[in-house]
């Protein structure tokens, strides 16, 4: 069970509610250690003096504000501390106002808020329905960690969750920033009735687990093969920008696309002729991939491999990356999701685009079993 990382209360008027925080998200990023080049020594940051080059403890540093080349007003670690806010025990709710009022650049990071105790859930529900029902969200400051922050305590169901928000002086001007924004209404009647009719044919519920870093993905898969000495994967190259003169082809390919489940970017890339791109070489997974060797089995070139691939597909056999007309699921389910979309373009599998991982293992397992039909 998690611990709270902060201990306090809740105050609303002369209501007041014993919470703890909770943090709300963690961090899938792979993460790697410094080695030296063609060792397994590891490498460490060190403090060090730039003019002497000599390591400094922690105890003899200081910290230092600069006001001219080569000067500095030195402040204590001390002197921070006395000034700092004291640690507080009160999140103190000053205003309620809309949640929807609130701009999404001024959320930051999130964090659960549950009741210390069973004894002081009725008030905390009471606080979280008032909350749910007027969609309002409860503004208030805070110090954690000698920090102070802006919050806003809002409702999701059955729990209150906290964010903390950028200050105003935080956040920038898009208009005072950015090098280009559009003047004025781009684009003619048709193409913006064409761009919303696009938008509704690919509108759906929020399903967050459906979406998947497939970069952490194909890292994992990158570690996986190279420590089983196997290739190394190719990305696909970026989109190209659409161009002006060729919105409206592209726009008309993408809602076919989109009418037929077939997902826009096949026929996107057709309609603006960049289907010829070089397609992306997928990783063999760590699971079945086989290590490189000179044997004739082997694919040794993008030609071998596309070879493998046709052989794969033609015969439902499942070897190669065009296969899986004859895997079980428990089969395909050891493939990686790059490995499993590929099976699925080579089928030609429609909506393939918007499948999760195990959408496109039911997908192929359905395919192999009508070709298996057809075929007797």
């Amino acid at each position: 069970m998690a611990r709270a990382i902060w201990s306090g209360v809740i105050t609303f008027g002369l209501v007041t509610v014993p919470v703890g925080l909770y943090t709300a998200t963690e961090d899938h990023t792979v993460h790697f250690h410094q080695l030296q080049r063609g060792t397994s020594d590891r490498i460490r940051n060190r403090r060090v003096n730039e003019r002497t080059g000599d390591e400094v403890g922690t105890g003899d540093i200081v910290k230092g504000f600069p006001v001219g080349e080569g000067e500095y007003v030195v402040v204590e670690p001390d002197e921070l501390d006395e000034i700092a806010p004291g640690r507080s025990q009160t999140i103190d709710i000053s205003d309620f106002v809309e949640l929807g009022a609130i701009e999404p650049v001024y959320f930051d990071r999130t964090y659960y808020v549950a009741p210390r105790g069973k004894e002081y859930t009725n008030v905390y529900e009471l606080l979280r329905a008032a909350l749910a029902e007027g969609n309002k969200a409860g503004i208030a400051t805070f110090v954690m960690r000698n920090k102070q922050y802006l919050t806003a305590l809002r409702a999701e169901d059955k729990v209150l969750v906290l964010q903390t928000l950028h200050w105003a002086d935080e956040v920038r001007d898009p208009g005072s920033e950015l090098p280009e924004l559009p003047s004025g209404r781009a684009g003619s009647g048709k193409e913006r009735q064409m761009a919303l009719q696009l938008v509704d044919a690919l509108s759906g519920e929020w399903q967050p687990e459906r979406y998947h870093d497939t970069y952490q993905e194909k890292v994992r898969d990158l570690v996986r093969a190279k420590a089983e000495g196997q290739e190394i994967a190719v990305a696909e190259a970026a989109p190209e920008a659409t161009n002006v003169i060729d919105l409206m082809q592209a726009l008309e390919g993408s809602l076919e696309a989109a009418r037929s489940g077939r997902g826009g970017k096949e026929t996107a890339e057709r309609s603006t002729g960049s289907a010829g791109r070089r397609p992306a070489r997928t990783a063999p997974d760590a699971k079945t991939a086989k290590p490189r060797s000179r044997s004739r089995s082997a694919p040794q070139s993008k030609s071998g491999r596309k070879s493998a691939r046709s052989r794969g597909s033609g015969t439902g056999t499942g070897s190669g990356t065009g296969g899986g007309g004859g895997e079980s699921r428990s089969e395909l389910r050891k493939l990686s999701k790059a490995e499993l979309y590929q099976r699925a373009a080579d089928q030609e599998i429609a909506g393939r685009s918007k499948m999760s991982r195990e959408e496109l293992v039911d997908a192929l397992a359905g395919s192999g079993r009508r070709r298996k039909k057809s075929a007797a």
